[in-house]
């Protein structure tokens, strides 16, 4: 089943219950959720604090995607403010095995996630350990980029390792993801599509509506 992951870095938090809510409404079944640290990438988001705070509002699958140096150091931290999936970048976790394994051991699905210009062998060591691979499309860090079409084959690559193995781990495709792009991406082989952008600038009803209607 396709899924679609709007991404709160493009929300307006004035009225982030707000639109929160019109997710659940219209059929939304996922909420992605990107912490930075202003260190492994530039830029600084969010933490704790939100997600604790959206949580006792909503039932949404919290997918939370740690953009931070040594993340093994905040499991706990977020499975107690409410992460159902908590996705490691190969690129910052220097254990990723046993981090892999304690995300699992607090009840959230572990996820594993690698920036453009990391090649696909990075993670495929860790496919077996995870529920999620995460493919970043565009320079990790900002919002509101172009996809980098060099990323699709990487996309297609994971796809069939995934199958030749007969995994279940999703492939989730986060970056530069719209309504030109969306259906590409998809049949290259994207069980979930990350949009920010696309889906929360203008209309958001009507966005909600294009992007799960072409999952169905």
């Amino acid at each position: 089943m396709k899924t679609l992951a709007p991404s709160i870095l493009a929300a307006d938090f004035s009225i982030l219950g707000q639109q929160i809510a019109q997710i659940e409404e219209a059929g939304g079944t996922h909420l992605h959720i990107d912490v930075m640290d202003g260190v492994f990438v530039p830029s600084i988001s969010f933490g704790f604090p939100i997600i604790k705070s959206i949580r006792k509002k909503s039932k949404l699958y919290f997918d939370v995607h740690l953009m931070i140096t040594a993340p093994e150091r905040y499991v706990e931290e977020f499975a107690e403010a409410g992460a159902n999936g908590l996705t490691v970048h190969v690129e910052a976790c220097k254990c990723m095995v046993d981090t892999l394994e304690k995300i699992r051991s607090l009840g959230m699905q572990p996820g594993v996630s690698l920036h453009p210009q990391t090649p696909v062998s990075a993670v495929i060591p860790y496919l077996e350990n995870v529920d999620r691979v995460l493919v970043m499309t565009v320079n990790t860090g900002f919002g509101g980029q172009q996809y980098i079409e060099g990323c699709t084959k990487k996309i297609v690559m994971l796809r069939e390792e995934l199958d030749k193995r007969n995994l279940k781990a999703v492939l989730e495709v986060d970056g530069g993801v719209n309504r030109e792009n969306a259906s590409m991406i998809l049949d290259a082989g994207a069980d979930i599509l990350v949009s920010g952008s696309s889906v929360f600038r203008g209309d958001l009803k009507e966005n909600l509506s294009y992007f799960l209607n072409i999952m169905k």
